[in-house]
């Protein structure tokens, strides 16, 4: 016999070999799937623990003041509209410049107006002339009817006469005064002494009086004063009277603090925004405060202490205002607060919190009671 296997036998080893190789194929395959599957979820876990910045109130234990925005505009403030229908000759100022009392700005051609004070002077001389005539005529008849030479009759009819040319004339006159007067529209004069912020005449332009959507030829304003705007919140609008001063800033000078005074308030509580309207002057005889500019206002006012808070850390729910606080496994708790005064960036708490908590700031609108948190870093105090 000899002395190789049978192909039968040989063929089944191959086979389990084949078997074992596959079985460890698909073992490592199932392994890999499950920690691919572990390391997911993992991740997945992970990725749903939210990661936001925590700050601790700030106790404030002395008078901080109130700043609030106000609104810049001139002391006075003239848009100058054309009174007749014409076209622009000259302009003779642009803006920027400074103008005085009474200076002519533009000059406007009105053709029509000058024909018709033509037609008017013309009317009038020729009333004058009937008046002269009716005023002769009534005296010469006075004198006849002294004897009795002509009736009572005649003699009045020659008086009223005179009457009516005599109205005739003083209203042809009025006429001409008023187109004299409409002449002298023709230029554009400044009706104070002050500075040209817009300029809309162009020469060859046609301008007609009277047009509600016409634009003013230019705008003269008086920046040597300036008036500011400022609304302050009912519940500070107690501490604010006329004669006090208020430190004043703008974007564009960062480090001048202007002084100005408040000289009026409304007295009345806007009920749309809750505030009270204020009026401050202040000096700007070096120009330096723009009409129209946003402005800081700072009023010394006496607050008391409390806790503040940055505006962004303050959210507003349909219940009111709440804050997201951190506890010490790192889980959300939602915390109602009663918002004293809003000072803008900063805001002062009047009860809801003891000054101690950690609290989100930001917070994302989705954070709800008792989500599980990650604090990006260590707490900081809010700033006052």
């Amino acid at each position: 016999m000899s002395d190789d296997q049978p192909p039968s036998r040989s063929l089944r080893k191959v086979g389990i070999g084949a078997g074992i190789v596959a079985l460890a194929v698909v073992a490592v395959g199932i392994g890999t799937r499950v920690r691919a599957d572990h390391n997911l979820e993992t991740v997945a876990q992970d990725s749903a623990v939210q990661t936001v910045t925590v700050v601790t109130p700030a106790t404030n234990t002395a008078g901080q003041g109130l700043t609030l925005p106000g609104n810049i505009q001139a002391y006075n403030s003239a848009a100058l509209y054309a009174r007749t229908n014409g076209y622009v000759r000259r302009w003779l100022a642009d803006i920027g410049d400074r103008v005085v009392a009474g200076q002519t700005l533009a000059i406007i051609d009105a053709p029509e107006v000058d024909q018709q004070l033509a037609q008017a002077q013309a009317d009038y001389q020729t009333a004058s002339a009937n008046q002269s005539l009716a005023r002769t005529t009534a005296v010469r008849w006075d004198a006849l009817l002294a004897r009795d030479a002509v009736s009572k009759q005649e003699a009045d009819e020659k008086r009223g006469a005179l009457a009516a040319n005599t109205a005739l004339t003083n209203a042809q006159s009025a006429n001409v005064r008023r187109l004299r007067a409409l002449k002298g529209f023709t230029q554009i004069q400044a009706p104070f002494a002050g500075v040209v912020t817009s300029r809309s005449a162009q020469i060859g332009a046609l301008v007609v009086a009277g047009t509600a959507a016409s634009q003013p030829l230019f705008t003269v304003s008086d920046i040597r004063r300036v008036r500011i705007f400022v609304r302050i919140p009912q519940g500070s609008s107690g501490q604010i009277h006329p004669g006090m001063e208020a430190k004043l800033t703008v974007p564009e000078f960062p480090d001048r603090v202007f002084t100005a005074k408040l000289t009026r308030s409304a007295g009345a509580v806007d009920p749309a925004s809750g505030s009270v309207l204020v009026q401050l002057e202040a000096d700007n005889s070096d120009g330096a405060l723009k009409p129209g500019a946003y402005a800081q206002i700072r009023f010394p006012l006496a607050t008391s202490s409390g806790i503040t808070l940055p505006a962004s850390a303050v959210m507003v729910r349909e219940t009111g205002p709440v804050v997201a606080i951190v506890d010490a496994q790192n889980r959300i708790h939602l915390r109602p607060v009663t918002i004293a005064r809003d000072e803008g960036a900063i805001v002062q708490i009047g009860a809801g919190l003891t000054g101690r908590e950690r609290i989100v700031d930001t917070p994302p609108d989705a954070l709800a009671e008792g989500d599980q948190v990650r604090v990006e870093k260590a707490v900081a105090k809010a700033a006052s």
